[in-house]
């Protein structure tokens, strides 16, 4: 079999309903480049048939391979097994729930062939909720800000790199990270496209509020220690003026006299700054508990079997 072009990366958790729908849509695509591919397939511990379905999948699609992993690492961890896996000279991540639409591949690929080593996308027309919409969108503007980097979506999971940006990927050895943001500090040329996006083929969002929230501190906390210097700057003008309010109480004592009122502000203003004592520590947590999990050097994913590989 010659070397294939391009891989496709699809993470896959329970995706029963998916799956069959999503092959009878990419391989057309894929087959329809005239040039060598493969897809990779990484069950990252699906509970319902993800697996056997994909399994049965691989006699009558040759360019289909299968990593099984040995319980669930996560999204991003599936998809750096594949990488670590793959061998096309382009790489397209693509997720398994239709919300991308499997025929704009070619469109990201003529990109690279442009010189482009990163290709974004960003959702035209998006189809989620207000609330998913709204979220997206602060937490895209303060991570631009906080890291410095120029990525419009960085929720989309249809994106296109070249072999080398994966190459630098996979010598990177860190417990969590958010593989978007990763790459964009290996590019040298990245682009940002739009794309279509649908709703929701089958079943629900592997993202809950809590694992949204998880992973937005992983992507701000694991690119910049801007949150650090941002907490380090507000304790000094915190300091500042609570000293200021010493001098004023105090003033305001020798004119006045001894008085009890403004003990409820005075508590209002103590506990907004133990709120702000209590939000540093946690950042700081953040940090140190990054840290912990790279001195115990435990293995990111657990590969039970692979299937289709040479």
């Amino acid at each position: 079999m010659d070397k294939p072009y391009v891989s496709i990366v699809v993470p896959a958790y329970n995706e029963e309903g998916n799956l069959n729908p999503l092959m009878e849509r990419l391989l057309p695509v894929m087959r329809g480049l005239g040039k060598p591919f493969e897809i990779i397939f990484t069950d990252d511990g699906s509970r319902d048939r993800t697996l056997s379905i994909l399994k049965g999948m691989l006699p009558s699609v040759p360019e289909l391979r299968l990593i099984e992993f040995n319980g669930n690492f996560g999204q991003h961890m599936a998809i750096l097994a594949a990488f670590e896996k793959s061998s096309g000279e382009i790489v397209i991540t693509l997720d398994a729930d239709l919300q991308n639409p499997p025929e704009e591949i070619p469109r990201l690929i003529a990109e690279i062939e442009k010189g482009h080593d990163v290709v974004g996308t960003i959702r035209l027309k998006r189809q989620d909720t207000f609330f998913r919409k709204a979220a997206s969108r602060v937490v895209n503007i303060t991570t631009n800000k906080m890291t410095g980097m120029k990525m419009s979506d960085y929720g989309c999971m249809l994106r296109a790199y070249h072999r080398d940006v994966v190459d630098n990927i996979n010598h990177c050895q860190e417990t969590t990270t958010f593989i978007p943001a990763l790459a964009q500090t290996f590019a040298a040329n990245p682009t940002e496209i739009e794309v279509g996006h649908a709703e929701r083929g089958e079943g629900e969002s592997k993202y809950s509020l809590y694992r949204l929230i998880r992973l937005n501190f992983d992507l701000m906390t694991g690119f910049s220690v801007v949150p650090l210097q941002l907490f380090a700057l507000m304790g000094i003008l915190t300091s500042v003026a609570s000293v200021g309010f010493a001098v004023f109480l105090m003033i305001r004592r020798f004119i006045i006299g001894a008085e009890v009122e403004g003990v409820f502000t005075l508590f209002a203003i103590l506990f907004f700054f133990i709120g702000i004592v209590i939000f540093g520590i946690g950042l700081v947590g953040e940090y140190v508990g990054r840290i912990y999990q790279e001195v115990r050097k435990r293995p990111r994913y657990v590969v039970r079997r692979v299937h289709g590989f040479q």
